[in-house]
């Protein structure tokens, strides 16, 4: 990580704050490794328990990914009964697809395919793209976090288990990316961007997300928390397990994704989210300095793949080269520029994390 971050900052010994962030996140979210497997046990039990007599006992969200691919063989494992939510945004590859078909079949999970309105929602991501910040890819977040929350209330569950994990994520830069707390700020964009208005776009406010949190007693435990989350070991168990799904990781992300981190926050913006990726991976003992900073010398993606993606999201929400082109080259923004909940969210994720078990 580097000052493309500006709000990094360093000690009197030349440490940077993400390394201080980096140590805080894992000392508050991750019980200590003697006491994990007595807590894990713990969470299991507990998610058992309150399921107990209901079809379901919690909810997983499946991308296709690799991270939530693996917490559906764990949950499967540990024999617990989830139903998994897919988020269709109109940008799903067909092996995305495919890879959540074969891996909850397998494991016998139902699935339930949410598809978002395309038209509604193509008008809400063209309208963050003119926003002109760098984190305009929140919607699909927001929407995701938003279902599983709903969709647990829905079913009387009190578990949403997630992908995330603290020792990979600790660095996530804010102005890179506001979040999925910001519904206040993603209005605000859509109104000043947008045309239609939203109907059916799937979103809570704070309100809405403090009445899941205190009135239903909605947890996110993050499972990957509590085990040893290499990424070798992660792939032998996707690709050797009982589902056998083979993942090629560095083309593997949604169209969107890969035009956005590949192209379009690195022409427009200069940022290259492989520094926060590897910068978390260095932290964690997974790569060392030099191995993270010979990764960083190649292109993220090949300049043929870069060039169909820019094509194909260009022309399937309907934009001109032109317009394509005068979107990336308006005056960058952050989300500073634009009304926010900022000031309601921080205490809402530290509420958040104070209901979450330490364990995640």
């Amino acid at each position: 990580m580097d000052t493309t971050d500006p709000d990094i900052v360093f000690d009197v010994g030349g440490v940077c704050s993400h390394r201080h962030r980096y140590n805080r996140v894992a000392g508050q979210r991750l019980a200590p490794l003697e006491g994990r497997s007595r807590k894990f046990a713990s969470l299991v039990t507990e998610i058992k328990a309150v399921g107990e007599g209901k079809p379901f006992d919690c909810v997983i969200g499946v991308s296709g990914g690799i991270d939530t691919t693996h917490v559906a063989h764990i949950v499967n494992k540990l024999g617990l009964r989830p139903f998994a939510i897919h988020l269709d945004n109109g940008w799903n590859f067909e092996l995305t697809v495919a890879n959540i078909q074969k891996t909850l079949e397998k494991l016998s999970i139902d699935l339930r395919t949410h598809v978002i309105d395309w038209i509604e929602f193509r008008d809400l991501q063209l309208s963050c793209l003119k926003a002109a910040t760098p984190d305009g890819e929140i919607p699909t977040d927001l929407a995701i976090f938003a279902l599983l929350y709903t969709q647990a209330a829905k079913h009387g569950l009190r578990h949403d288990i997630t992908d995330t994990n603290s020792v990979t994520e600790a660095i996530l830069l804010e102005k890179w990316g506001y979040g999925y707390f910001g519904w206040i700020y993603i209005r605000n964009v859509y109104k000043r961007f947008g045309c239609l208005g939203s109907k059916s776009y799937p979103h809570f406010s704070p309100i809405g997300l403090t009445y899941c949190i205190l009135d239903r007693k909605i947890k996110i435990p993050s499972i990957l928390n509590l085990i040893d989350c290499n990424k070798k070991a992660t792939m032998d168990i996707l690709r050797n397990g009982p589902t056998r799904v083979y993942y090629r990781i560095k083309n593997y992300y949604p169209i969107y994704t890969r035009f956005y981190q590949s192209l379009y926050l690195q022409n427009k913006f200069k940022l290259d989210k492989r520094k926060e990726y590897y910068s978390n991976l260095v932290l964690w003992g997974q790569m060392t300095d030099d191995e993270a900073l010979s990764a960083m010398q190649g292109a993220a993606h090949p300049k043929n793949l870069i060039e169909e993606d820019y094509d194909y999201v260009t022309k399937k929400p309907g934009l001109k080269p032109e317009e394509m082109e005068g979107i990336i080259a308006s005056p960058n923004k952050t989300f500073g520029g634009y009304k926010t909940n900022h000031s309601l969210s921080e205490p809402a994720r530290r509420l958040a994390n104070t209901i979450r078990p330490r364990i995640g």
